[in-house]
């Protein structure tokens, strides 16, 4: 693969894992549907070792509102019980001694909004981040050009892709975050 080529993956790369950064923090962004990602950093004290509770339990989400954790050893469900209290999440859970059920609140107006502000706010670093990978991409290739390892014509053709991509990728971020802000305020 030529220089050009590298850098051009490089961006694809980096502006790919900014993608994904941002939609794995706007899981965890609780809104008024039961989505078991919520549950993604709390962690159980089990037999003595603070474990993701995904490991301990079997997490679903039979109804819009309803998120039931199965523990697999159901000696440990006062320990999921106080994990989740915890948590910042302002949930509380009910047992019946064999599974744990979350009711997920409706969102009042104001939490909504606060939401909404924060996937924005997670959304302008993602972009930000890809804007960052443009910009170091271009000056590989500004230096690319200035060593004469690409031509002239070279360096105009991968700075109009480098610029594709980026304009591809902020595209991505803004169609997340339009689906996101759908989601928080849907009713």
């Amino acid at each position: 693969m030529d220089d050009k080529g590298r850098v051009v993956n490089e961006l694809k790369a980096r502006a790919d894992k900014g993608v994904d950064a941002l939609r794995k923090e706007l899981a965890r962004l609780r809104t008024g549907r039961a989505s078991i990602s919520i549950f993604d950093d709390v962690k159980v004290d089990y037999y003595g070792t603070l474990t993701p509770l995904n490991q301990v339990a079997t997490l679903a989400a039979p109804e819009v509102r309803l998120i039931t954790i199965q523990p697999w050893d159901t000696t440990q469900i006062q320990a999921i019980e106080k994990a989740i209290l915890a948590s910042d999440l302002g949930l509380t859970p009910m047992n019946d001694g064999k599974l744990i059920r979350v009711q997920i609140p409706q969102l009042t107006e104001e939490r909504r909004r606060e939401i909404v502000r924060i996937a924005r706010r997670y959304t302008e670093e993602s972009r930000v981040s890809i804007r960052n990978a443009r910009r170091d991409a271009n000056e590989a290739l500004k230096k690319l050009e200035k060593d004469k390892a690409i031509s002239q014509d070279e360096f105009k053709k991968a700075q109009n892709e480098v610029q594709k991509m980026t304009d591809k990728e902020i595209h991505e971020v803004d169609a997340i975050l339009e689906r996101k802000e759908k989601e928080i305020v849907e009713v």
